[in-house]
């Protein structure tokens, strides 16, 4: 099982900070700092640490907000480069934790800093470059949600790209270990307004979160997600294409035919699934079954198929959720056939508990449902 995040996220942490601060300011009371937060510190999760050390903050900087926040953007290193290539994205958004040392700082911002805007703003556009801003800002969308709406339209042109990765990631209606945005759920459209101005921005850490932010307006309003597509995909660059053919992930999942279309892959004809295995069908939790079938096209024509596997996984009170694995997109001649195969692993994760019990599967062909048979995961206890 993987480790906690907040594992690497230790009672370190804390003196790293009070001596980045310390070493600017005499007005910093260190020990002060360290003496509130070490004490419960252990017992808490990752972001719980982070709104701890806020309140530790709070407890050892001046009153005077202003003035804590002066001191706090002087103790920040130098901002993050601007870097535009693939590996450049995955480095920022995954792996290390050495960005979450200003996760503090962002929500001291937050917690103490809605009645100061301009400050507060200042010191959102200097962390989000290294860190991320996107969870302190939502406070203010919520609290000052005009006001805040017009300083990220202000930043959309920012020659950061993490400033206007902002626009985007903070504007996020389902943003995930954040509060959600019901203005914005019940009405997307600010939110679409500004997506619209960054679809095409040169940098894929960008593009990535204006795909993330148009997948969540989607799951409050499909019909619009589906709209905001079509239209996107017009005349559309390979990037922008990229954009919407994530955004539309979840429909895909879903089998929505409207979705799976815009990209080619329409209601199949013909298509027979034969020769099914799962093996074993009988195993034990930690272990793997490989799953495999045959797709025949008996048509007469070619067609374009997105083929997934969909394993409904047993829960607690004996209900099933569908979990779909992406499997592969491929023209398929007339009278062709093809042989696809995935293995599951059935080892426990920390985003997934598996339970005992008959767990169906099926392959999914543009959408389309091909119950392929079960397996069963045997009751340990």
């Amino acid at each position: 099982m993987a480790e906690p995040l907040k594992n690497q996220y230790g009672a370190d942490i804390p003196h790293r900070i009070a001596d980045m601060i310390g070493s600017v300011s005499s007005e910093f009371r260190r020990q002060d700092f360290l003496d509130y937060v070490l004490p419960d510190y252990d017992s808490l999760e990752l972001m719980p640490r982070g709104w701890h050390m806020a309140d530790g903050l709070s407890h050892a900087l001046p009153d005077h907000y202003p003035a804590a926040i002066d001191i706090l953007l002087a103790s920040l290193p130098p901002a993050k480069p601007t870097l535009s290539s693939a590996s450049a994205t995955q480095d920022r958004e995954g792996g290390s934790l050495a960005p979450f040392l200003f996760m503090p700082h962002t929500f001291f911002v937050a917690r103490y800093g809605l009645a100061d805007f301009e400050a507060s703003m200042r010191a959102q556009y200097e962390l989000t470059q290294r860190f991320t801003a996107e969870f302190s800002i939502r406070p203010f969308l919520q609290q000052h949600q005009q006001a805040t709406l017009e300083r990220l339209q202000e930043w959309i042109d920012d020659p950061s790209e993490h400033v206007r990765r902002l626009v985007s990631e903070g504007t996020r209606p389902r943003l995930p270990w954040a509060s959600r945005l019901p203005d914005f759920q019940r009405d997307p459209t600010p939110v679409l307004a500004l997506l619209e101005q960054l679809k095409d921005d040169p940098s894929l850490y960008v593009r990535r979160s204006v795909a993330n932010n148009l997948n969540d307006i989607g799951k409050d309003h499909p019909g619009l997600l589906l709209e905001t597509a079509e239209r996107w995909y017009q005349g559309a660059s390979k990037e922008r294409q990229w954009i919407v053919r994530h955004a539309l992930r979840n429909a895909f999942k879903a089998g929505d035919q409207r979705a799976l279309a815009l990209f080619g892959f329409a209601a199949t004809d013909a298509i027979e699934v034969t020769q099914a295995g799962i093996t074993p069908q009988q195993l034990a939790m930690g272990e793997t079954t490989a799953l495999s079938c045959v797709i025949s096209n008996n048509s007469k024509r070619s067609q374009s198929l997105m083929i997934d596997f969909q394993v409904h996984f047993v829960k607690a009170n004996g209900t099933a959720r569908a979990k779909v694995f992406k499997l592969a997109q491929t023209e398929l001649a007339a009278g062709d056939s093809m042989t696809v195969s995935k293995k599951i692993s059935l080892a426990p994760l920390t985003t997934r508990k598996l339970y005992a019990g008959h767990h169906q599967v099926d392959l999914l062909i543009n959408g389309q449902c091909h119950p392929l048979g079960h397996f069963v995961i045997d009751d340990a206890s």
